[in-house]
C-alpha cells in the first residue's frame, strides 16, 4: 500500500472516530438535560417528605422556597420555615449527633413555641439490631421526643439516664441514643440563640 493511500485512511478513521465522540457526547448531554428536570422533582419530592415527617399539620407556603440559613455552633444550618397568614408557625432543620459508627444526622421539626413537633434519623451508621433502634421501623424511642422542650425536661435531664438524664438508653448501645440525645438538646438551644431570626414573620427569603 503506498504511503499516500494509508494516510489517507488514517485520516479516515480519524475523523469517524472523532464524529462517534462527538455524536455519543451530544446524546449523553442531550438525556442528562432531559431527565435532569424529573430527577430535581423526585430530589424534591424526597425532601418534603422527610419534613413532614417532623411536621404535622397544613401550612400555605412552600417550605423548600422559604428558608433562612444561620450559623450553628458546627457550621451552617439550612432552615425550613411553615406558615399560616404570613406567620411562622414552625421551623425545621437537621441536627448531627455522633454515635458509636458515625455520624447521626436527625431531622427536627419545633413550633413557634419551642416545643418538638417531631424527630426523624434520616441517615446513621450504627449496629443493625442495636444502634438502629432510634429508627421508627425498629422503635418506639425516637418519638420521646415529641412536645418536649428545653425546660421539659429541664436542660441538665436532657441525657441519657445513665448520665442523670431522663432518656433511655439501649442495651449495650448507649454511645447512639445519647448521641441523638444531645443531637436535639442542640437543636432546641440553636433554636433558643436564633428565635428571632428563625420566627420573622417577613417576606419569604
Amino acid at each position: 500500500m503506498k504511503l499516500e493511500e494509508l494516510r489517507g485512511k488514517l485520516v479516515y478513521q480519524g475523523l469517524l472516530l472523532g464524529g462517534v465522540a462527538l455524536l455519543t457526547s451530544a446524546a449523553l448531554a442531550f438525556a442528562s438535560r432531559a431527565t435532569e428536570a424529573d430527577i430535581r422533582a423526585a430530589e424534591a419530592a424526597d425532601l418534603k417528605a422527610s419534613l413532614s415527617q417532623v411536621l404535622p399539620g397544613e401550612y400555605d407556603n412552600d417550605l423548600l422556597q422559604d428558608t433562612v440559613t444561620l450559623n450553628g455552633k458546627d457550621g451552617e444550618v439550612l432552615v425550613y420555615r411553615a406558615r399560616r397568614a404570613g406567620k411562622v408557625e414552625a421551623v425545621v432543620y437537621r441536627v448531627i449527633g455522633h454515635g458509636y459508627a458515625g455520624n447521626i444526622v436527625c431531622v427536627m421539626g419545633l413550633s413557634r413555641e419551642g416545643k418538638i413537633l417531631g424527630v426523624r434519623v434520616i441517615a446513621h451508621k450504627e449496629t443493625p439490631g442495636l444502634g438502629d433502634m432510634i429508627e421508627p421501623a425498629k422503635g418506639k424511642w425516637i418519638f420521646d421526643f415529641d412536645g418536649k422542650w428545653l425546660g421539659d425536661p429541664p436542660a441538665e435531664k436532657w441525657a441519657v439516664k445513665k448520665d442523670g438524664g431522663v432518656f433511655d438508653q439501649f442495651a449495650g448501645a448507649t454511645i447512639t441514643p445519647r448521641g441523638v440525645v444531645n443531637a436535639v438538646k442542640g437543636g432546641l438551644e440553636f433554636f433558643e440563640s436564633n428565635k428571632a431570626q428563625l420566627l420573622d414573620a417577613g417576606g419569604v427569603r
